[in-house]
């Protein structure tokens, strides 16, 4: 049984939504990513979303855009985020490690080489933004000959055909994408949210991530009724840009930790 599998399971036994923390690699500097995601588990997150720095990323507001562009400047590659997951493994075997990246790094290295690489250094799940389903077989191949899970993203305008073709090929957990608009947008409408999870289960077993949107702990709260899990990236970035290496470890924990006991109170 997969990590992701596993955990997701044991949080629905617990009656529990698990809470994915995102952060980019390599951001502010690379000799703090591995203590900050033992940090963020210490303080209640579930998953780990590892953002894999890109010079365009499409999909990311401003905010998370800067992150790559902190962690660019320290040349920090896919390999080296891949590094950064074996080590976090030498003390955490458990909690689940996705990354979230473009296409460009990934066909650079090659699909094998990536997927090898991926289960050597123990990623649990790749979500690659910019690769639609209809051009993900060989991807997604050597990621399952790997027992890697490949993630994908349902939008608020993905249709009934959309979701199934998607949900087929998706294995670990389905993202929607909760609002229009970039990572760090506003105006997120949970009733609108509980709708469109309704009819994603429709087409899938799967569990069923919510992100972009969520910046505090009553918005992971109002989420957490709905969904499986809680995805939160901008908000934590945002501190990321503001604080001194020291504070980070120390106020981003605690924003995780505050979100994590808001959504414990409601699922109880």
């Amino acid at each position: 049984m997969s990590r992701l599998t596993q955990t997701f399971q044991q949080l629905k036994s617990q009656h529990k939504t698990a809470l994915i923390p995102f952060i980019t690699a390599g951001d502010p500097n690379p000799t703090l990513t591995v203590p900050l995601m033992h940090k963020l588990v210490v303080a209640g997150a579930s998953i780990l979303e590892l953002g894999v720095p890109f010079s365009d990323p499409m999909a990311d507001g401003p905010v998370i855009q800067r992150a790559s562009e902190r962690a660019l400047e320290y040349h920090t590659s896919l390999r080296d985020v891949l590094e950064m997951v074996a080590d976090f493994r030498q003390d955490d075997n458990e909690t689940p490690v996705v990354l979230m990246g473009y296409l460009n790094p990934i066909e650079t290295m090659g699909y094998k080489t990536f997927a090898k690489a991926c289960a050597k250094a123990g990623v649990d799940g790749v979500l690659t933004v910019d690769m639609p389903p209809e051009e993900a077989e060989d991807l997604v191949r050597q990621l399952t000959h790997q027992a890697c899970d490949t993630i994908f993203l349902l939008a608020p305008t993905s249709d009934a055909q959309r979701m199934e073709r998607i949900c087929n090929q998706a294995s670990g957990f389905v993202y929607y994408v909760s609002l229009k608009g970039v990572t760090g947008s506003n105006q997120l409408d949970v009733d609108a949210v509980a709708d469109k999870l309704a009819e994603i289960r429709q087409h899938t077993t799967l569990p069923i991530g919510v992100g972009f949107g969520i910046k505090t702990a009553e918005n992971a709260a109002a989420v957490a009724k709905h969904a499986d899990a809680v995805v939160v990236g901008s908000a934590l970035v945002a501190q990321i840009e503001q604080l001194n290496p020291s504070q980070i470890l120390v106020e981003l924990p605690k924003l995780i930790q505050t979100m994590r006991q808001a959504m414990d109170e409601v699922s109880l």
